[in-house]
């Protein structure tokens, strides 16, 4: 911390006031003699105030302490809260401006936070950032500016420089909807409740018979032998393997509510990897591009979640276009079992898919495939708005053709034995995640 006499001294906006107030005396006074005493008194007490003012905010060192408390990691697309804890030792009430040198990521030049604070007080502000980036932001110095009632001269003090945050996909999204998922309360954000349809093939154990059980599963080899009613009890079929396969390719590179596609493919990943968890089956992450990617065997273990967010970490889209062949190749490889596929991509053209269609058919002979699309937006609200003139017109149109394609692509998908989500960015992961539930209910993994 630096309090060298001139890097810490600053002026406020009361002190030019009043030296204009005094200018403005001593210029009136050659044309009304009589202010010209007016003016001297008015600038010597003013110098006098200003000494005072030094005085009670130079007299003495370390007269005010702050700190800035981050968060080990900040979750990308969420808002994340930053402590600034103050304490003053100054006898008298002071205002306190903080101003905080956030990562240049945010581009925030309006970071300033006023606070009155008592004598000898302590008191904690927050703020919030929302990142919209993976990586690692770099915070600056913590500045606080501090001034007595008078309000003259202002005291800077420096704290917490070079400070290192790194940003991780929405761990707190997959929080919330993993909590949820254990309370039984997702359908409170969206997630449909599910009606399973017949029961699981996965015997468990033989129980005896209570009102409400299905007489369908009545063991009478076991009734005869123990002279009870006797059931066969099933359990919902575990440990099946679900990826998530992502594309780093350019058409990811779109960006929708500050996240690109690929961040809002992460997010979702993380949700669904952790609800297939909790229901007990096995989470995995593959990536491709124009050529292989990550492959991150599917696990239940406690340890997957964490690995799968180190391995999204610092992903990052490619700027050429994707190669499906070698995800095909990857897959075949690496995925041994059957297991549900979930394939956030993008196709902006039903030529664009065709091309890689042969692969996906082939994929979804191997596995239950999801081919996961994003919905633009932009283009929605251009058909819905009304049009006046040409210009408008035309616009709109080649929205609606646009939109009218993507909703060929999924039907050509479905037409080819392969499941298709077409969903906007913000309601991917509530879609994603019916969707896994709807596959689970029907027994199809």
């Amino acid at each position: 911390m630096s309090n060298s006499f001139f890097s810490s001294l600053f002026l406020t906006a009361r002190l030019y006031l009043a030296l204009g107030i005094c200018i403005g005396m001593f210029v009136l006074s050659n044309f009304i003699e009589a202010l010209l005493p007016l003016a001297w008194a008015g600038l010597g007490c003013l110098l006098l105030v200003m000494a005072v003012d030094w005085v009670a905010l130079f007299g003495t060192q370390n007269t005010f302490w702050a700190a800035r408390i981050l968060p080990e990691r900040f979750s990308n697309g969420d808002p994340n809260t930053i402590h600034v804890d103050l304490r003053s030792r100054y006898r008298f009430p002071v205002m306190v401006d903080v101003l905080d040198e956030v990562p240049f990521q945010f581009q925030q030049r309006d970071g300033s936070l006023k606070t009155p604070l008592p004598g000898k007080g302590e008191k904690r502000i927050d703020y919030t950032l929302r990142p919209v980036q993976r990586g690692e932001y770099a915070f600056g110095t913590l500045n606080i500016f501090v001034r007595s009632p008078l309000g003259l001269l202002q005291r800077r003090y420096r704290f917490d420089s070079d400070a290192k945050v790194p940003v991780f996909p929405s761990f707190v999204q997959m929080r919330k909807y993993g909590l949820m998922a254990v309370n039984n309360r997702l359908s409170e954000v969206g997630v449909k409740p599910i009606r399973r349809l017949g029961h699981s093939m996965e015997f468990e154990q033989i129980k005896e018979y209570v009102v409400g059980d299905d007489f369908r599963t009545m063991n009478w080899k076991a009734s005869a032998r123990t002279q009870k009613l006797m059931v066969n009890q099933f359990t919902e079929e575990k440990s099946q393997p679900v990826y998530c396969i992502i594309d780093k390719g350019r058409t990811m590179k779109m960006p929708f509510n500050g996240l690109s596609l690929l961040d809002h493919a992460i997010n979702a990943s993380l949700v669904i990897s952790n609800i297939a968890i909790q229901r007990h089956d096995r989470a995995g992450i593959m990536t491709f591009a124009d050529d292989f990617g990550i492959h991150l065997k599917a696990s239940s273990r406690q340890a997957q979640m964490s690995l799968i967010q180190s391995a999204l970490y610092k992903l990052q889209t490619r700027f050429l276009e994707s190669d499906f062949e070698k995800l095909l190749i990857q897959a075949h490889r690496q995925i041994g079992q059957r297991s549900l596929l979930f394939l956030f991509t993008n196709f902006e053209s039903l030529s664009s898919l065709r091309r890689q269609l042969p692969y996906l058919k082939k994929l979804s002979r191997m596995h239950l495939l999801v081919v996961v699309m994003f919905q633009n937006t932009e283009l929605k609200h251009l058909t819905e708005r009304d049009s006046s003139t040409l210009e408008e017109i035309y616009c709109k149109t080649i929205a609606e053709k646009i939109d009218y394609e993507k909703r060929l692509i999924v039907r050509e998908l479905e037409i080819n034995g392969i499941h298709a989500l077409l969903s906007t960015p913000e309601d991917l992961t509530i879609l994603g995640l019916n969707k896994y539930l709807e596959m689970k209910a029907r027994g199809m993994i």
